[in-house]
């Protein structure tokens, strides 16, 4: 048996401080949990660690936001509470930027501004809990974002879950309906393009999943926080096709979830809209009509749920995100081409990866192979997921285990967002050795 090469980072420095921390088993440590670990490793050993377990903008934020959120404020904004409903300008950009970059119409008193796409979730999830007693469970098609099941963990809230990497195409139609046909799911959960895995339902799936939101009347949320970002197509010229993918063309129970933080790099202000469809807006269901004094679905959403929650969304990142939202509309600001190098990157990595041994586990999307972006998966021969997570971290780079995410494969997630351009030599030279020490 050949000797292996010393790791960059010793083996007894990483293992002493993740007994030290507690963690039980590697493969469901959280990723702060991972941040952690990486952080007082890097200390300790004096190695730069290759940080890819966060999902943080890596970039700086919009200026034409930035520019009109000090303006707001400037001229006094702050001093006044904001209507429940949202900055009426900013509804009715949004609801031209959802005409203009997805192609769908969609009324602006239905595009409600929430402080960030989690308080978006949260509100969602109350509102479609409750509009009939007997639909009392959230579906996911998993891979996805681990708060979200958190969020309904909080609220008392029943869930199921699949991972979609053997039901794409076709099966997923029959998976989908093997859940609905029960008659207890009040919404489907899915991101597009999708966190962790980078894919992205293709029209096909995404009509089987309208078409049974239709069939069995459960709403569709579809998390749109990667917004435009599959850069396999031109999705940047506003009113013209290409457009954003989207259940909206195939159903009207829909609720659309956009975000600021990662188009337009706009995380610490916490804005986004959730923009709810004309006909469920205005839809009255009976369990909520009673509960809420005959209010219809979307005011339910706005002047029950987000007020309760937080009395309204952040008066002058409403501002924000209403000049993002008109700059790009207007073909003013090319949000798409400030965030690209997120695809840039991802390529790069992609490249090393697969060069030393590392498969890539979400792979495709029906007949295309998966975009590049903001996140991919990778799995290598014979290691579980929290193996292969604790292995790399003795070579300094850290990501977070897809088991987290609801995912059964073995893999981990990279996320592109903080690497720098001196690290690709790094982690060339670094899974050289790991080739060799595992091959």
């Amino acid at each position: 048996m050949k000797e292996k090469i010393a790791t960059p980072i010793a083996r007894e420095v990483v293992d002493g401080l993740i007994a030290q921390l507690g963690i039980q088993d590697f493969a469901k440590a959280t990723i702060r949990e991972v941040k952690q670990v990486a952080a007082m490793a890097e200390k300790e050993s004096g190695v730069e660690f290759i940080k890819m377990e966060m999902g943080i903008p890596g970039l700086p934020a919009a200026q034409v936001g930035v520019k009109a959120q000090v303006q707001a404020l400037e001229a006094g904004i702050a001093h006044s509470y904001p209507d429940i409903q949202g900055y009426p300008g900013l509804k009715r950009e949004a609801s031209r930027f959802v005409k203009a970059f997805i192609g769908v119409d969609i009324a602006a008193e239905g595009c409600v501004p929430v402080t960030g796409s989690m308080q978006g979730t949260f509100a969602s999830f109350l509102t479609c809990s409750q509009a009939d007693k007997r639909k009392d469970t959230v579906l996911f098609i998993d891979p996805g974002f681990p708060v979200q099941k958190m969020q309904l963990q909080v609220m008392g809230v029943k869930y199921e879950t699949f991972d979609v990497y053997d039901f794409r195409g076709d099966r997923l139609r029959g998976k989908l309906e093997g859940y609905l046909a029960k008659g207890n799911i009040c919404a489907i959960v899915y991101s597009n393009p999708n966190n962790p895995a980078w894919i992205c339902l293709t029209e096909d799936e995404l009509q089987a999943v309208g078409e049974l939101a239709t069939k069995y009347d459960c709403i569709v949320m579809e998390d749109l926080a990667y917004f435009a970002m599959d850069f396999r197509k031109d999705l940047s010229v506003p009113f013209e096709p290409p457009y954003q993918p989207t259940v909206a063309r195939y159903t009207d129970n829909f609720m659309l979830l956009i975000s600021g933080s990662k188009a337009f790099s706009y995380a610490g202000e916490r804005i986004g809209v959730v923009c709810i469809s004309n006909a469920l807006f205005h839809r009255h269901f009976p369990d909520l009509s009673a509960r809420y004094e005959g209010l219809p679905f979307g005011l339910v959403f706005s002047t029950r749920m987000l007020y309760a929650l937080s009395s309204g969304t952040s008066h002058s990142a409403q501002y924000a995100l209403a000049a993002m939202f008109r700059a790009a509309s207007d073909g003013e600001y090319r949000f798409r081409d400030e965030v690209k190098v997120y695809g840039e990157r991802a390529h790069r990595l992609k490249e090393i990866f697969l060069r030393h041994g590392f498969h890539v586990v979400y792979d495709r999307d029906g007949d295309e192979p998966v975009a590049d972006g903001f996140y991919f998966t990778i799995g290598y021969k014979g290691m579980t997921s929290g193996e292969l997570a604790r292995e790399l971290m003795y070579y300094g780079v850290s990501a977070i285990c897809l088991i987290t995410t609801g995912s059964h494969q073995e893999g981990l997630r990279v996320c592109t967002s903080f690497i720098e351009d001196h690290q690709y030599a790094q982690l060339e030279e670094r899974m050289k050795i790991f080739e060799e020490n595992n091959s």
